[in-house]
């Protein structure tokens, strides 16, 4: 069994997610999460908010509609650029995107490749539809956005349902920076749905049409791109990066932040970022380092906009290698310009005497590309058991909590533990049922990081076993030290530091 298929077995089993609408016959690229895949995501959400929001005191999260009329999509471009490349099947019909269609057959990326390029390539290989064998049409355009009509008769407007979240901080952007004092650097954050209307959705929870993004808009003074006052914490910190220079060597190069800014001539400003979001990945959710890296994209590649572009991208054997997760981007003024042409409003600013239109370098992550990814790098097959190995941060749970046998008070015991671990804030899942090997299993299957036992010892010596589902190594805790040391095992501390391994 392919490992993509392993994932989606144990997430249809264990009630993590699967395709919308089973019952009716599903669409391509609708997925629902399940009990455990929405905790799953939730927890994910919210250490991206901890963690960005926490960077700044002038950092706050938004919430904007996910309708919005035509103007504002016409300010941004996307009515007019916002496309994907598609071949039409003269035979059976089937429409597939071309850039997908020639990257199955031939070694390389053609996102970005001219029209008549794709079309003149997929004659030369005589590509053809893989439902009938059919002959393609040449590559045409498709605008991906979802239309919809907002209200009725002479008042009816033409609206979109938004196919990126970042629209919606430009169109507050001038509204917040009144009320948070007009203050620059300011970050507006957005966790919610996007919607595009993909020609061949595909690999699960990756490309999909109804999906979640996490962004952080940061708008500041063009003129200090050049530096960041916390620039000296990260100075000597090393970057994964693979350049466009390396695509043919595939070599990842490895510079402090202090390097990139002098070798790669990157603003410290951004560079500062970047360094931000690979201590998220690694150190904060503690991917493997090897997994992890930075991809330049090409001028043909990246948004004409964006003056500076680099991928974050994860290793994942299920998709063929690294693949794109999130991207820190540096779009110039081209949003709030654009915005301000089509309204007629103003998007200048006043700070410390001068008049300025901001610019915004914007941390853009696709949530459900990075659930995916941590289904991807955390099952383990190892001899007796099947272990979902997910940053302890976003487990489902915090804990499992057992009685060792359901008899002489055992149960109540833990009801009492259960009752004060929640009340400490942490998110306890129960179970009594079957032997305590097999529960302990269940729990390893959907990625519980810890597990707490409670046995005849207990209820001498008002204490638990603690369990590491990666090492499977317990150690007794007292009660009344329980939630603290658990909270410290959740961060990242390990069993050996918080108490006596048994053996």
């Amino acid at each position: 069994m392919m490992k993509s298929d392993k994932i989606l077995d144990i997430a249809k089993r264990r009630g993590f997610f699967w395709q919308n609408s089973l019952v009716h016959g599903p669409i391509a690229g609708f997925y629902d999460y399940a009990h455990l895949g929405a905790s799953l995501k939730r927890k994910w959400e919210n250490e991206w908010r901890n963690f960005f929001l926490g960077l700044d005191d002038n950092f706050h999260e938004i919430q904007a509609c996910q309708i919005m009329p035509e103007e504002v999509f016409k300010a941004s471009g996307h009515l007019e650029s916002f496309i994907d490349p598609m071949v039409k099947c003269k035979k059976c019909g089937n429409i597939e995107r071309a850039d997908h269609v020639l990257s199955a057959k031939i070694e390389g990326d053609f996102e970005g490749v001219s029209l008549e390029k794709m079309s003149e390539l997929i004659m030369k290989h005589d590509m053809r539809c893989e439902k009938c064998k059919g002959k393609f049409s040449e590559v045409g355009i498709i605008n991906m956005m979802f239309p919809l009509d907002i209200g009725t008769g002479k008042m009816k407007r033409t609206g979109y349902l938004s196919p990126e979240t970042a629209q919606g901080a430009y169109v507050n952007f001038k509204l917040e920076f009144e009320a948070l004092r007009r203050r620059l650097p300011m970050g507006l954050a957005i966790v919610g749905k996007a919607f595009r209307n993909e020609i061949s959705p595909r690999n699960v929870l990756i490309r999909m049409r109804e999906f979640t993004q996490a962004e952080l808009q940061i708008f500041f003074d063009p003129g200090k791109i050049g530096e960041h006052p916390r620039f000296r914490e990260v100075a000597g910190y090393k970057l994964r990066l693979y350049p466009e220079g390396n695509r043919k060597s595939g070599r990842i190069d490895e510079l402090r932040c202090s390097e990139v800014v002098s070798k790669l001539k990157l603003p410290r400003f951004y560079v500062y970022h970047m360094a931000r979001i690979q201590q998220f990945y690694l150190n904060h959710l503690k991917l493997p380092r090897d997994r992890f890296r930075f991809k330049q994209l090409t001028d043909d590649e990246k948004a004409f906009y964006n003056k500076y572009h680099w991928d974050i991208e994860l290793n994942l054997e299920s998709l063929g290698g690294f693949s794109e997760m999130a991207g820190c981007h540096y779009r110039t003024d081209h949003d709030l310009k654009g915005h301000q042409r089509v309204s007629g409003e103003s998007m200048e600013v006043s700070v410390d005497g001068r008049k300025f239109m901001p610019h915004v370098l914007e941390l853009s992550f696709g949530v459900d590309r990075n659930v995916y990814a941590m289904f991807e790098l955390a099952l383990k097959e190892e001899k007796d058991r099947v272990v979902m190995k997910f940053p302890r941060r976003v487990s489902p749970f915090d804990v499992g909590l057992f009685p060792l046998v359901n008899k002489d008070g055992l149960q109540e015991k833990t009801r009492e533990i259960q009752v004060m671990l929640k009340e400490s804030g942490f998110s306890v899942f129960y179970d009594e049922g079957g032997s305590i090997g097999r529960r302990y299993r269940r729990i390893d299957e959907v990625g519980i990081a810890a597990g707490v036992t409670v046995d005849y010892e207990s209820l001498e010596n008002d204490d638990a076993t603690l369990r590491d589902r990666d090492s499977m190594k317990q150690i007794r805790v007292k009660v009344s030290e329980l939630a603290g040391v658990l909270g410290e095992f959740i961060a990242g501390k390990e069993l050996e530091h918080l108490g006596v391994v048994l053996k």
